[in-house]
């Protein structure tokens, strides 16, 4: 019997799901839009959340040494595109954030599942990253990741230095 409760996650390898969502700005965005060029796509939980609003910064504040080393960012959560579009003004993010409201793009990376917080069982989110190579495969992939400090271990794992 297979537990339906724990996502079925990417690794090294695997094609990765192709996706086309909303941007802040109500703009179609596809993974294989980036074809020939690699692409970090992070799931957060909750636009404007502290955790998120870390993560997202970081993001933002390494985004020219990740694009100088052939890297596109894509946020993902399922928040409305309304809220995506106050979480980019606020906190002038320039890359895409995409909406996805029925999870449907998490639970296919495996991003989307069983969470414990305070005693309480739920589905949710899961805080992940997933590195599509040039070739659509997947690189890297990490999941129940902490928003503190992510980007500066993505980037090491990377080979991408400061």
């Amino acid at each position: 019997m297979t537990d339906t409760s724990v996502p079925r996650r990417l690794a090294p390898g695997d094609l990765a799901p192709d996706f086309t969502l909303q941007d802040q700005d109500g703009r179609p965005v596809s993974l294989r839009d980036a074809a020939g060029s690699s692409t970090i796509v992070y799931f957060y939980p909750a636009a404007s959340t502290p955790g998120c609003t870390t993560q997202a910064c970081d993001f933002r504040d390494s985004l020219a040494s990740l694009m100088a080393a052939g890297y596109r960012v894509l946020g993902i959560s399922p928040d409305p595109i309304g809220k995506l579009i106050r979480f980019a003004e606020k906190e002038s993010l320039t890359f895409p954030l995409l909406s996805d409201e029925d999870h449907a793009v998490a639970e296919a990376y495996g991003a989307w599942g069983e969470k414990k917080n305070y005693g309480r069982t739920y589905e949710g989110l899961i805080r992940s990253t997933v590195v599509v190579g040039p070739d659509g495969r997947v690189t890297l992939a990490q999941y129940n990741v902490k928003a503190t400090g992510h980007v500066g271990r993505l980037r090491a794992a990377l080979g991408i230095e400061n």
